[in-house]
């Protein structure tokens, strides 16, 4: 009865981790088809991969927007043939306890050296679509003081602005 037990225990835990290395694999490319697609400023697949209700946090404080608003932003790169171009360097994914929800962090190697992105996933349909993404640069702590230094005369009158 024990061994009963216990294969039917090791049976359920490797169905279930079978499962979760499918859904990591489909999330990975995922991401890594959206990438791919603003690499070659296909502006039709990268903006499908977003749900209809998605938002887009960019690395400038004044980047917040929603698919509509980033659409709007990002056609006239599209258009040149030329978006951007981010390769995955490192990625952690997890999910949440019902599995159709996973978040994720990521390193890429950008034009702008290397950046962090992260963000929400949701399984619609059994497609993992980008739900929320938020990008950001990477700042070498013992830079952070020149950083600041460049940065704050623009971000001092933008943070007047929005204490408005």
């Amino acid at each position: 009865m024990k061994k009963v037990f216990l294969i039917i225990l090791f049976a359920l835990f490797t169905n279930a981790a079978s499962a979760q290395n499918k859904d990591k694999a489909q999330i990975n490319s995922t991401l890594d088809n959206w990438h791919k697609a603003a690499s070659e400023a296909n502006y039709k697949n990268y903006f499908d991969a977003l749900t209809d209700d998605s938002i887009f946090i960019g690395t400038d404080a004044s980047e917040n927007w929603d698919k509509k608003a980033f659409q709007a932003f990002a056609k006239p790169y599209f258009d040149k043939g030329k978006a951007w171009n981010f390769t995955m360097l490192e990625r952690h994914i997890y999910f949440s306890a019902d599995k159709k929800m996973a978040w994720f962090d990521e390193l890429l190697n950008t034009q702008m050296k290397i950046c962090r992105g992260s963000g929400i996933l949701v399984l619609i349909d059994g497609n993992w679509k980008i739900k929320h993404y938020v990008l950001s640069m990477t700042i070498p702590n013992d830079n952070v003081d020149d950083v600041i230094k460049i940065k704050a005369p623009i971000e001092d009158a933008l943070i007047g602005k929005l204490k408005k």
